[in-house]
């Protein structure tokens, strides 16, 4: 009974202390990899718990190898953009400007009724409402509505908010990293971005954290914290 109890407060520790790592998040808001490293902790850890013929230490090994490797993948998708849409995949807009995109829900493979079902849930019932409407990694509908069906704000009470105030911004610098697929597509080339950096002050993308520009053109940028 004594061996039992230890056993699992062994593992249930360590599982906890391995959770951790990936941060405070939600079962609907895991990554992919997150997802399957959660279910696979689950079932080595309940091995051992169960059958007391298992060494200990072969139920902890492979929990702290898959630790390892959750944190070495983690750490590779701060590093390399490509791996981290390789890895965790790509947000997807499936409403642009009141428009369903019916190409991007067959890519995602979201039917109609599960689009719906989001919408609902948001207590959203007309799609020409919906300005965005974009699929994150997660699974999750992020919705952004028209100005004039927006819940009401003291704000926006005594300053009504310009019919184009909705924008969805694109990430041309993301952690010093210059992501020149997204900077094309928003119709902007590198003379445009050395100019911007220029009026901040800033010589090269990597002295930037986060550069975005939306659909009317505003630019928003937020430079790279010195290390002390």
């Amino acid at each position: 009974m004594a061996t039992a109890f230890f056993r699992t407060i062994i593992l249930y520790l360590l599982l906890i202390a391995g959770l951790r790592l990936t941060g405070k998040r939600q079962i609907g808001e895991l990554e992919p990899t997150e997802l399957v490293l959660t279910m696979l902790l689950s079932d080595l850890a309940a091995v051992p718990m169960q059958d007391f013929g298992i060494p200990l230490i072969h139920g902890v090994i492979p929990i702290l190898t898959l630790l390892a490797l959750s944190t070495l993948l983690s750490y590779f998708s701060l590093c390399n953009v490509r791996f981290r849409s390789l890895a965790c995949g790509e947000p997807t807009i499936i409403i642009r400007n009141g428009k369903l995109l019916q190409d991007a829900m067959r890519h995602t493979r979201l039917t109609l009724d599960e689009l719906m079902e989001e919408l609902r849930q948001q207590s959203i019932c007309d799609l020409s409402t919906v300005k965005y409407a974009v699929l994150e990694t997660s699974g999750q509908l992020s919705v952004l509505l028209y100005p004039q069906y927006q819940p009401l704000t003291p704000q926006t009470v005594t300053q009504p908010p310009a019919e184009d105030s909705v924008t969805l911004p694109t990430i041309i610098i993301s952690d010093g990293r210059l992501l020149k697929e997204n900077l094309h597509h928003a119709g902007y080339e590198e003379n445009w971005l050395k100019a911007q950096l220029k009026k901040a002050g800033i010589a090269r993308p990597g002295d930037v954290f986060l550069l975005t520009v939306d659909e009317v053109g505003q630019v928003f940028l937020l430079k790279k914290e010195v290390d002390r």
